[in-house]
């Protein structure tokens, strides 16, 4: 076996740089888990787009978390829920967003509020018979699935660097 595919078969790292004009394009491997960036530049800002992502999706549940804690009565009859359980998940989704927001048991109040957003998401197709869309094309449950992958995304990866618990 000659020097370049015993270089080429080893398990060791691989590092090809491919030249296209005046790109230049850098492809990484290891062991099978295989990485192409165009822009590698931007693998500095991950922390800071996760932390983005995190007070998005913070933001998000604690403005409906909120409103089933301020007006419990009312949201009950909108998600056809007792009281108590509407009581119930508008604090489960504000204990969820502040600790994806901050970084606190991030993994767990991702996953926790996964679930909620699974609950929600069965309730909109086999209760409301709701499309992937909705009637309008904004009340369907392609805005629960689009927010279950986001945290999932959380969950994966967990807080990052910028989160108060680490």
């Amino acid at each position: 076996m000659g020097g370049v595919e015993a270089f080429l078969s080893s398990r060791s790292r691989l590092a090809a740089i491919v030249l296209a004009g005046e790109r230049r394009l850098v492809l990484q491997g290891r062991l099978g888990n295989h990485h192409c960036m165009i822009f590698p530049q931007l693998a500095h800002f991950t922390d800071i787009a996760l932390l983005l992502l995190r007070v998005m999706v913070g933001l998000v549940f604690i403005t409906s978390g909120w409103k089933h804690l301020k007006d419990p009565e009312a949201r009950s009859k909108d998600v056809g829920m007792s009281k108590g359980f509407t009581i119930f998940l508008g604090a489960a989704e504000v204990a969820g967003s502040l600790g994806i927001i901050f970084g606190v048991l991030t993994q767990l109040a991702a996953a926790g509020l996964i679930l909620l957003m699974l609950g929600a998401i069965q309730k909109k197709i086999f209760v409301w018979r709701t499309g992937f869309w909705g009637d309008s094309g904004t009340n369907g449950w392609s805005y629960d699935t689009m927010l279950v992958v986001m945290n999932l995304v959380i969950l994966t990866i967990g807080g990052g660097n910028l989160s108060l618990v680490k």
